[in-house]
This record gives C-alpha cells, structure tokens and sequence, in this order.
C-alpha cells in the first residue's frame, strides 16, 4: 500500500497483524498469547480455550495503521494445546465502516522454554480483508516471525525478526525490553494485578517514491511565430528502498486477574523515527482495553 509521495510506506496492500503483538510494535494476540496466563493453584490441562474481546483507539502494526487511524473493537477465540501451540482467529470491527466485521486474522504460534532465562517462539499469521474494503484499507497479506526471549531476572528481553509473505517482501526486526510486576494473590489466591511496561525498538524496510517530469525535443516551430515547446513530456518514477530504524513505542499494561479472568488496559506512545511528514500520523499516544476468559 503507498502512502504519499516521497514518504516511507510500508508495501502492505502490494504485498500478499496477533503476530503477536501488542498494538502499535504488536497486535492484539500477543496480548492473547502472555495475558491468559495460568492462575496460581490450577490443574494445568494438555487442551486449552481462551476467549474474549476488546477496544482501542488505533490499532498501528509495523509502522502502517491498520485502522486507518480510526477506533477498533475485535473478538476472539484461542485453542492451545500444551501452552505452546496456539490456534486463533480473531474479528475486528471498525467504527465508521460496514461490514461489521472489516477483516479477520488466522494466527498460529508455537512457544518453547528451554530453561529459566531462555525461551523461543514462532507465528504465522493471515490477515483477511473485506473485498469492499480493499481499497479504503489494505490487501490481505501474511506474515511470519521468530523470536528469542532472554529473561535478565531485571529485564526480559525479546529479539524478533519477522517478513512479509509476498512478491516483495519486508524484512522488520523489533527489540522489546519489559518488566514484570505481580502483586500477591488475594481473595483465596484467586486475584492479582499485573504491570508489564515495556520500550519497543522497531527496525523495517521503508520505502521512498520519487517522480519527475522531462521534457524533450522542445524548441521552435517552422513559421512566423513560435509554437511553444511544442516536445513531449515524460513522467518518470523511481522506487527506492532502505534498512533503517522506524519507531519506538512505550507502553504500560495494567492488569486484573481473577480466576480465569483478565482486564488489561494499555495506555502506549509511539514515536516515529524517520525523517518524514508522512510519520505524523503515526505518532502519539494510544490506548487499548481487552478483557480474556479462559474456558479451560
């Protein structure tokens, strides 16, 4: 998808978001994925099924607004099969746009820990857009990644790197610092708060549209007056790409859980790192609210 001339764009529309990640650096089913946890004192089972719904007020992915910079509402539900393969499918509505449900992802992610510092995951996930909606906000496309968690005790660090599916690929590297607060369980060991705040750098293929008009075999013309140019003119278009750093994000989870449970609210900053004016609209603050049920 282009955005205007001589700004960075992230090729979405072209090309063939959760993914996972949290919006803005991430989408919403990370927050499925880390926000379900298991509660303190329970059975664990083999299978698992999470459910649940939520808002926010711009949902950015990659640098690229997938919202179009409007408020979004999604659902969802989630089947894990050992807490490390997870199957998820997820509706989002738009607040100005009909169909009700303006696209959909089909999300798959596998995570393992090896020990107590050390885990890996993997995602590949689909986003399916309206056909009527194409042109007011992007292509279906697919995305795939890779990601290594380090856990410092201070800090747990997360190192991805992911790639658009498609005829041009962009290749996109994110590293996420984050530290985990839990207050004490309370109301029989049922109920506690959470804080996860977190710094995002992302780093991306970016894109650059230059066009120019040339005009040729201009001069003058047989007879008693000049004719003007009286050449041809030629637009001509050269797209350009780079590697560089495309924004940092900050955000601060706060949670409640109780039982099988969860309200999280995510207030979050983004701040562009390239120098355009198509990064405005990008930049500032944002906000997500999710609630997450876990059947069993």
């Amino acid at each position: 998808m282009k955005r205007d001339t001589m700004a960075p764009r992230i090729i979405i529309s072209t090309l063939l978001l959760v993914l996972f990640c949290h919006v803005s650096a991430q989408t919403v089913s990370d927050t499925i994925a880390s926000d379900t946890v298991s509660t303190p004192g329970r059975k664990e089972s083999i299978h698992s099924l999470y459910g649940g719904a939520g808002m926010g007020s711009n949902m950015i992915y990659l640098g690229y607004t997938l919202s179009q910079d409007r408020p979004f509402g999604y659902g969802y539900i989630s089947y894990g099969l050992k807490d490390k393969l997870y199957f998820s499918a997820t509706g989002y509505t738009l607040s100005d746009l009909s169909p009700f449900i303006a696209y959909y992802s089909l999300d798959m992610s596998f995570a393992h820990t090896f020990n107590s510092w050390f885990d890996i995951s993997l995602s590949l996930s689909r986003y399916n857009v309206q056909e009527s909606l194409k042109d007011t906000l992007f292509n279906s496309f697919s995305y795939a990644d890779a990601t290594l968690g380090f856990d410092w005790k201070i800090l747990y660090t997360k190192l991805s790197v992911g790639g658009v599916l498609a005829e041009e690929n962009g290749l996109y590297l994110q590293f996420r610092n984050s530290r985990y607060f839990e207050t004490p369980s309370f109301a029989k060991d049922k109920a506690y708060f959470y804080f996860d705040p977190y710094v995002n750098l992302l780093l991306g293929t970016m894109y650059r549209v230059d066009t120019s008009e040339t005009t040729t075999g201009g001069g003058w013309q047989p007879g008693n007056r000049p004719w003007g140019n009286g050449g041809t003119t030629t637009t001509s278009t050269v797209i350009s790409d780079k590697f560089g750093f495309m924004e940092l994000d900050f955000g601060l989870p706060i949670a409640f859980t109780y039982d099988f449970f969860t309200i999280e609210a995510e207030p979050g900053y983004i701040l562009p790192l390239y120098d355009d004016n198509g990064a405005q609209e990008m930049k500032g603050f944002i906000f997500l609210i999710s609630a997450f049920f876990r059947f069993f």
